[in-house]
């Protein structure tokens, strides 16, 4: 039998997943999201707990709003009987849904995902691996985002001939060589560098 909430709050990690992505925009769709999937049971937003500015891939313990959610839920007077996530693609990354949804199942306090249709049943496998996908599958985008400005910077240094800025790899300081060995870049102010 499952309860539906009568207060619900919410918890999203939004830019994380495009720096140029607007933090209100993410906040609002992801509300829409949660808010249409909790109102046909009785449902409403009390509290939010949204994360703008932290990655994904940070456990929740290490992401602010995320760990305010988690102190809330040993507060027996926390004013809400259940959880609802907007995108579960920005909640959990890699292996997260499985080190935290045993505390919401430990307080009594319930998960509720959109793609799930409702609320998380802890014990049912097929919740688990659908949710073990999203986790996998935001690592996986984050894991090729990296791969992508990584190589495209290889990718760049190989055609340009130098090292085109970022951090240096490490043991390595940057030095100036003086004047451009190329004067038509030099005229652009490109000064050369090695790592």
């Amino acid at each position: 039998m499952t309860t539906h909430p009568s207060a619900t709050a919410r918890v999203a990690d939004a830019a994380s997943y495009s720096a140029n992505q607007d933090p209100e925009s993410s906040r609002s769709w992801q509300l829409t999201r949660a808010t249409t999937l909790i109102q046909p049971h009785g449902g409403r937003i009390v509290t939010e707990y949204f994360d703008v500015g932290q990655s994904r891939s940070l456990p929740w313990q290490r992401r602010t709003q995320a760990n305010q959610l988690l102190a809330a839920l040993r507060n027996a007077r926390r004013g809400f009987s259940a959880v609802v996530v907007g995108e579960p693609h920005r909640a959990f990354y890699g292996n997260q849904f499985g080190l935290t949804v045993p505390l919401f199942a430990h307080y009594g306090v319930e998960l509720w995902v959109p793609e799930i249709g409702g609320p998380i049943d802890p014990d049912n496998e097929a919740h688990e691996l659908v949710m073990s996908v999203f986790g996998g599958m935001s690592k996986g985008e984050r894991n090729r985002i990296k791969l992508r400005v990584r190589t495209a910077m290889t990718a760049q240094t190989l055609l340009e001939g130098h090292y085109l800025g970022g951090r240096p790899p490490y043991g390595y300081t940057l030095r100036d060589l003086g004047p451009h060995p190329k004067p038509r870049q030099g005229r652009r102010r490109q000064t050369p560098q090695r790592a």
